[in-house]
């Protein structure tokens, strides 16, 4: 065996080597052979019987060649695009002539329903794997923008969320002015990205995704059900569904996590007694789907659903894509709503206004005064997040109750952080400022206005249900998808738990009319629904 582990830190035994390697074809491998190379739609599982192989990140504009792993006997080689099918971004070179053995990717998913065991560590390893080279493989894709710029904000997010290696590189940097000038890259390109040698100007998620091959395509299989919304509803119908035996695809339209993946940290979630945040819970949730062999698509806007066939329904994408499946399951939510005051758009443009919490969301506001508008968990999270950061914080609520939607044990602190100034009774009127954001306008209830200090507003008012999409189905007069007992009385026939009008589509999370708006909520109902699935599926 290997004195080298793999980063998991664990290996396979020689037992289970055996009874993995029975699973593939044995090869002869040669010094010198690319088993597979950067650029590559997709790659196999090697085992190294004999063998020994380097993994390297291969030159870039401003880089030379890196090794990145060095495998050998005992050892296999793979890791989390094995099961995202994203584009091959480092090259596995053969060092050592010896015997391999490759498993395919129909194969390994057949190993992965089969051998406990070896799936729960191939799983951990590959999700090792991934956070390892994600930084020693940055260079594989490069971003470069400005760090204010909320374009380049939303890509870094995406990258993030998918846990796609990558580096970032500040416009104003040496390094980022380096890469922009061997890119031939101008300010007006930015953001811009570099994957392996190619070049996207005015780079989004979309362009991104499809240059790493994440965007949907069809690769022949049927799906049984598809979920729409990589929420913590839609993450949880998804899991349960493939664990179930359903053949299922998630499709989400910006990254997966939803409006918790905003959340800086969560306390009140079963099982995490110390809190988790919304981007560890979504990452955790998205390998675990890929472990059951769900199909994450992401970016991928839904436009429309077509509802002819009583049996299959089939979601439409917005590239014109057509997907039929047995059943759907629709968890795309709500999003945050904008405050109606001048100044708005080009602030947000700008940066200076934000609608989630993240590591990358608050990074620089250290020490800086800051607002946070909102009167719910998500807003109290952010606050609290912000001032532990030694931001300055006014949180602005236009209720006068603090704790009529927002849980007790976040009110608590709030009231006793020294750093949180709370104005209830209280909305903004104004944003000043030239460039950058220097300060608001508030307005109290019973009158008078103030004018705060602040650096970064951070939005977390209202909500609108993500369910124009949904064509054909019942809402209703705010968007809010009706399901179950609130389908109008005698108008449809006993329905399931989450069945919407149409019978073969089901909602669930906050996009339904009723829900409750918590984490735990979602994930309870997301897997409720599979049930709901399984009975009509059952019967016919």
């Amino acid at each position: 065996m290997s004195d080298n582990p793999p980063p998991s830190g664990r290996f396979l035994d020689d037992e289970q080597f055996r009874r993995l390697a029975a699973y593939g074809e044995v090869e002869h491998a040669e010094i010198g052979r690319n088993l597979f190379a950067s650029g590559d739609d997709s790659y196999d599982l090697f085992l190294l019987r004999t063998a020994t192989v380097d993994i390297v990140r291969e030159a870039t504009a401003i880089e030379p060649e890196r090794r990145v792993y060095h495998g050998r006997p005992g050892d296999f080689l793979g890791e989390l695009s094995l099961l995202t099918g994203q584009h091959v971004y480092l090259t596995a070179r053969v060092v050592s002539a010896g015997t391999i053995v490759r498993i395919g990717a129909a194969t390994l998913r057949r190993v992965l329903a089969e051998q406990v065991d070896i799936a729960d560590l191939l799983i951990e390893a590959f999700r090792a794997r991934r956070d390892t080279i994600r930084t020693a493989a940055g260079n594989a894709l490069e971003i470069v923008g400005r760090a204010e710029d909320a374009a380049a904000r939303a890509l870094r997010t995406y990258v993030a969320q998918l846990l796609l290696p990558h580096a970032w590189f500040d416009a104003m940097s040496p390094a980022g002015l380096a890469l922009m000038r061997s890119a031939g890259l101008a300010p007006a390109d930015l953001p811009a990205a570099t994957i392996t040698g190619s070049v996207l100007r005015n780079a989004t998620p979309e362009t991104v995704a499809d240059a790493l091959g994440l965007t949907y395509r069809s690769d022949g299989r049927q799906a049984d059900l598809v979920v729409v919304g990589g929420g913590p509803a839609g993450l949880a119908a998804a899991v349960y569904a493939a664990s179930e035996g359903l053949a299922t695809v998630l499709l989400d339209r910006s990254g997966i996590g939803g409006q918790a993946a905003k959340s800086s940290r969560i306390e009140n979630y079963l099982g995490f007694p110390q809190g988790i945040s919304g981007e560890q819970l979504t990452r955790l949730a998205m390998v675990q789907a890929l472990k059951f062999g769900v199909r994450i698509f992401s970016p991928c806007a839904v436009a429309s659903l077509d509802l002819a066939d009583d049996r299959r329904p089939a979601v439409l994408l917005a590239d014109g894509s057509r997907i039929e499946s047995r059943a759907v399951i629709a968890a795309t939510g709500v999003h945050y709503r904008r405050l109606d005051i001048p100044n708005w758009v080009p602030f947000e443009k700008g940066g200076c206004i934000r609608y989630a919490a993240t590591d990358l969301d608050v990074r620089g506001y250290e020490h800086q005064p800051v607002a946070v508008v909102g009167g719910a968990n998500s807003a109290g999270q952010a606050a609290l997040s912000l001032a532990a950061r030694g931001a300055t914080v006014d949180l602005i609520v236009r209720g006068t109750d603090l704790g009529a939607s927002m849980s007790s044990y976040l009110t608590d602190r709030i009231r006793m952080d020294p750093r949180i100034r709370l104005h209830t009774g209280t909305e903004v009127r104004d944003l000043e400022g030239d460039d950058t954001l220097a300060s608001i306008v508030v307005e109290r209830s019973g009158g008078g206005r103030d004018r705060l200090d602040c650096r970064a507003l951070f939005c977390f008012i209202g909500a609108d249900p993500v369910s124009d999409w949904l064509t054909g189905v019942v809402k209703d007069e705010n968007g809010f998808v009706l399901t179950d007992g609130r389908l109008p009385a005698g108008a449809y026939a006993a329905p399931l738990p989450f069945q919407t009008s149409a019978p073969r589509v089901f909602a669930v999370g906050d996009l339904r009319a009723g829900s409750t708006k918590r984490v735990a909520t979602a994930v309870g109902e997301g897997a409720s629904a599979v049930s709901s699935v399984h009975a009509v599926l059952a019967a016919g």
